[in-house]
């Protein structure tokens, strides 16, 4: 096939050499070049309205019948179309099984434009959030949602951390909620019951402290006939010293364990209070430091502590006490006699700190990230042989979540461990002191 526009340059030539020759004959070239050539331009314009109606008001698939360039230009037109109604074809498919995928989902799951609003949602979001079609289609969705809570993590722009909030339609039922950005300004809200999780972790939290609470008592009776059997000097005493001694050791390691145990059921339990109090951490440090050196004892471990007196916290004395306890008598119990324990609490612009820094026998990387689980130990053997429950670094986490804090770990095998505390700027109380090492 020859190119269109070769045949449409000779067409204008003819046509022109015809209006030429004409011209010539009747000796008036110039009007019937402009003639020929006005004829020929409103052949023209008579395919452009053709086009033009072909493609605002046409119903035909099949593009009006053409001749020289303008079939070429219609033809690739109705390609141009062909290809779109597949594109759409496929589009709408595709978008068809992505909301017959989405509407089976347990998930409540809402779909918001640029500016977080609603353009579609599945069965499971009409029925948890309330929403109702097609009144809600296009509302934005804080108007229908308007819990503080999920206002707040909705405008904050960090989604990573999903937020807990009570279902609008079904107060009841409690969701966790997470925000999924894609796409130019689109975000997927996605919504789940977790109803059912929670009270069974209310019951694993109850049942924790309701044993915890109902053994206590025996074996602090238990410990304490062992203690008085361990005073006597007669000949069964003597005797069975050894197994009694055992005895009251692994009694006090179980009353350890209750006692970490009724700690994390109130942290985890206990409301935070509304009012918080300065606590004179340098003080409390140093109580701490003092506990820690009784513990090193005999392996005469070197303790240092440098704190900034004008530096407070607020928060709860006690709770804080625990944190700095349990810290200190890790760094003791797994630095070697003789070892080096330094303990810094210092501020600067981004808060608040407590680090302790030991040349104690480290901790392998694989074992950092699972630190803070219950009963979690990297050494199982060390850990009861030194006394520990595997609960302190657990109780640790949950106070410096009660304190706005995060825990850092640096450590390498053989080269010691460095934790460090990091508390939110909002949590200091700067006291008219001066600052000593």
């Amino acid at each position: 096939m020859s190119n269109p526009w070769i045949q449409e340059l000779w067409r204008t030539l003819t046509i022109a050499a015809i209006s030429l020759l004409i011209g010539w004959l009747f000796d008036a070239v110039a009007l019937c070049l402009l003639l020929g050539l006005g004829v020929y331009a409103g052949w023209h314009m008579r395919q452009v309205y053709r086009l033009e109606r072909w493609l605002r008001h046409g119903k035909r698939f099949h593009p009006p019948e053409a001749q020289g360039i303008w079939e070429e230009i219609f033809q690739y037109i109705y390609r141009l179309q062909q290809r779109n109604r597949k594109r759409k074809r496929k589009l709408g498919s595709m978008l068809n099984r992505f909301q017959q995928a989405t509407a089976a989902l347990p998930d409540a799951t809402v779909v918001l434009s640029d500016g977080e609003h609603i353009e579609w949602w599945n069965a499971a979001a009409a029925d948890l959030l309330g929403l109702i079609y097609p009144r809600d289609v296009g509302q934005h969705v804080g108007n229908l949602i308007r819990n503080p809570v999920f206002v707040a993590y909705l405008n904050s722009g960090d989604y990573e951390i999903p937020i807990q909030i009570h279902a609008p339609a079904k107060l009841h039922i409690a969701l966790s909620v997470r925000l999924i950005s894609y796409g130019t300004g689109q975000r997927l809200m996605v919504a789940r019951d977790i109803t059912r999780i929670q009270q069974l972790e209310r019951m694993r939290r109850d049942f924790v402290a309701n044993v915890s609470h109902e053994l206590r008592t025996p074996l602090t009776v238990v410990s304490g006939y062992l203690e008085t059997l361990l005073e006597e000097d007669d000949e069964p005493a003597v005797r069975w010293r050894k197994t009694l001694t055992s005895m009251h050791e692994q009694s006090r390691r179980m009353q350890g364990i209750v006692e970490d145990l009724l700690m994390l059921s109130r942290l985890e339990t206990q409301a935070q209070p509304e009012q918080l109090t300065p606590i004179d951490i340098p003080v409390l440090l140093a109580q701490v430091k003092d506990d820690a050196q009784r513990l090193s004892g005999d392996q005469a471990h070197h303790i240092t502590l440098e704190v900034d007196r004008s530096i407070w916290l607020l928060g709860n004395e006690s709770e804080l006490r625990s944190l700095f306890s349990n810290l200190a008598f890790n760094a003791v119990r797994y630095t070697p006699a003789g070892g080096q324990i330094q303990m810094r609490w210092y501020a600067d612009v981004q808060g608040a700190h407590f680090a302790i820094k030991d040349s104690g026998i480290g901790i392998a990387a694989q074992h950092l990230p699972r630190l803070t689980e219950r009963f979690y130990r990297v050494d199982v053997g060390r850990s009861r042989g030194t006394g520990g429950t595997g609960l302190g670094l657990a109780i640790v986490k949950h106070v410096l979540l009660r304190h706005d804090g995060q825990l850092q770990v640096e450590s390498q095998l053989g080269q010691g461990s460095t934790f460090r505390c990091d508390f939110a700027p909002n949590r200091l109380s700067r006291q008219a002191q001066p600052a000593v090492g």
